[in-house]
């Protein structure tokens, strides 16, 4: 497998990139190409700006599909947790609103794929990544990519909903106390969202991120529109990429992502290798 050079590493961080890379490649990763038969699971990315809700129905399609979901920023707050220099160096580039180094994700992602092979578990769908053109060109080079979704959300209920997270630090779960009523502007289409509360149990025990203030907000959606945003164009141009724009909660945005993805919530086809053209 050739790396392309982009100038953005040195000798010794590409090398590292291609280690991972190869890895997965001589244990038969590439599925699509090869490495897997015609029953494996669907294939997917969820793309969009930070907030936008790639984790949740990601999730919840993973669950409803029976494939592994794989969140990029998980796999990073679960190496935040550990004490390493990696997760200092972690903590410091989250704090800024930066785009972690490509050779961290890497090896992260590369990790994880190589878990769920050693389970047998076929099929994904990825968050999270990939961020950059350079990383779409890798992932073609381990997987055929069925389809992209790419969420969308004006911005201004981004940031809301960016400020309005909260965490359970007992559960883990996830919550926002930010109720959207923003009526249709200019091209912005008209946004109702009510908070999604914690139950009495969690309600004294609401953390927020630390990534989570309106600066670093601002700064990771300038930073995504600049270096993210042609994700979109690749996966256009090789006709996988489907834009669905979000303009309410979980009950009205889940039924009609289903429709656009043509999956039935009650009878769904585990044969599950979709290949949609946006």
């Amino acid at each position: 497998m050739a790396l392309r050079a982009c100038g953005l590493f040195g000798a010794r961080e590409m090398g590292s990139v291609a280690a991972s890379m190869e890895t997965l490649v001589q244990q038969g990763w590439r599925v699509g190409g090869g490495g897997g038969g015609g029953g494996r699971g669907v294939q997917w990315v969820f793309l969009g700006c930070p907030g936008v809700g790639k984790g949740t129905y990601a999730s919840r399609l993973a669950k409803l599909l029976q494939v592994p979901h794989i969140a990029m920023g998980d796999l990073v707050r679960q190496e935040l947790s550990q004490t390493s220099s990696m997760a200092k160096q972690l903590a410091t580039l989250m704090s800024q609103g930066q785009l972690l180094p490509y050779d961290i994700i890497i090896r992260l992602l590369s990790k994880h794929l190589e878990k769920n092979m050693a389970s047998s578990q076929s099929g994904f769908i990825l968050d999270g990544f990939p961020r950059t053109v350079h990383q779409a060109e890798m992932m073609e080079e381990v997987a055929d990519i069925d389809l992209v979704v790419n969420l969308k959300l004006r911005e201004d209920a981004l940031i809301a909903k960016c400020l309005g997270r909260r965490i359970c630090s007992q559960c883990g779960g996830n919550f926002n106390l930010a109720r959207l009523e923003m009526e249709e502007s200019n091209s912005a289409p008209r946004i109702f969202m009510p908070p999604l509360l914690p139950p009495p149990s969690c309600a004294s025990k609401m953390t927020t991120r630390a990534d989570d203030t309106e600066e670093v907000v601002r700064t990771r959606l300038r930073i995504y529109y600049e270096e993210s945003k042609p994700v979109e164009d690749f996966y256009r141009g090789y006709g996988k990429l489907l834009d669905f724009e979000v303009s309410g909660g979980i009950p009205e945005t889940w039924p009609r992502l289903l429709a656009a993805l043509n999956v039935d919530e009650k009878h769904t086809n585990h044969d599950n290798s979709h290949k949609m053209a946006a």
